[in-house]
């Protein structure tokens, strides 16, 4: 099921479905966004963020647009709706230095899917990429990972997606040691379904060879943090931990925004702006240090002040 689809069916059709075309009107359209944002959430936990709202939107504007040129109906009530038109404010960027990240891996290491937890140190992978990969998606011989699908839940069900933007697919180079863990899980995994792994199977799967729930994946890395003494983090903060360290040492940002796959590396910048005043002032010493090879003093030698009487 596309997110179109799931839009659709999850957003649309409970609130305004019973509605015939010919009696929709503004009023209900403006009271089915307010109902999302405060209720919209399938699991009943709140309301949705305000982008997912604007994409029910955009498909009631679409729809509503081709009825129109169909004769189903005489205009299209959701061009006089109003939307919602901002966003809420950003969940402030929490992550691990190199040390607290060393000290979860090492907790981490003794459980079933500790492969998984270092791949998404090692790589910045959302969970629904890290989950929804196949052993067809992994090459341990050039090596990389080729990121194109995600596995996310919608009401507990999982289904598959094409990721959240079109920077979302993308090649992924892995280090040796990450190599070695992933190829000492595959032989872990064919000892488990007592066969060869194929290039349709997951990754990430349970020991019967399915798909490993992602609510299950970040109840597991809870567990891991609280029986450490590390500041609490998300299992998304694994992502977040991956960009601060490599821009902290110096990583080109379009290098980081092209591992994570965001859309543009502005938005790196943006997101990860807290980390780029420390290095403006390491580039400042270095550039600094560079001219003063040279042997080029821009001062003056100092002169003496004459104390006044």
């Amino acid at each position: 099921m596309g997110r179109l689809s799931r839009n659709v069916e999850l957003h649309v059709i409970p609130w305004i479905g019973s509605i015939p075309l010919r009696r929709l009107r503004e009023h209900h359209i403006d009271a089915l966004y307010a109902d999302l944002l405060a209720n919209g959430r399938a699991d009943g936990r709140g309301g949705l963020d305000p982008k997912t709202v604007l994409e029910v939107h955009v498909i009631l504007h679409k729809a509503l647009a081709d009825a129109c040129k169909r004769g189903l109906t005489v205009r299209n009530v959701v061009a006089n709706a109003e939307p919602p038109k901002r966003r809420r404010p950003r969940t402030e960027i929490r992550a691990w230095n190199a040390d607290q990240l060393h000290e979860f891996l090492v907790s981490a290491k003794g459980e079933r899917l500790f492969p998984a937890f270092w791949l998404a140190a090692n790589t910045g992978m959302r969970r629904s990429e890290l989950l929804g990969l196949r052993w067809g998606d992994v090459d341990l011989t050039t090596p990389h990972i080729s990121v194109n699908r995600a596995l996310v839940s919608v009401s507990y069900e999982l289904h598959e997606s094409r990721g959240k933007t079109r920077n979302s697919s993308r090649w992924i180079d892995l280090d040796a040691a990450t190599v070695t863990v992933l190829a000492q899980w595959r032989a872990q995994v064919e000892a488990e379904l007592d066969r060869p792994a194929t290039d349709d199977d997951y990754v990430f799967c349970t020991v019967t060879g399915a798909p490993t729930h992602p609510d299950r994946f970040s109840q597991i890395f809870n567990k891991i943090v609280a029986r450490t003494a590390l500041p609490r983090r998300r299992l998304h903060d694994l992502r977040h931990t991956h960009a601060t360290l490599l821009l902290k040492v110096g990583v080109p940002v379009k290098v980081v925004s092209e591992r994570l796959g965001h859309a543009t590396p502005a938005f790196t910048m943006a997101t990860y702006q807290h980390v780029l005043p420390g290095m403006q002032a390491e580039a400042a010493r270095t550039f600094a240090s560079v001219l003063a090879s040279t042997g080029f003093n821009p001062v003056d030698e100092p002169v003496e002040v004459a104390q006044a009487r």
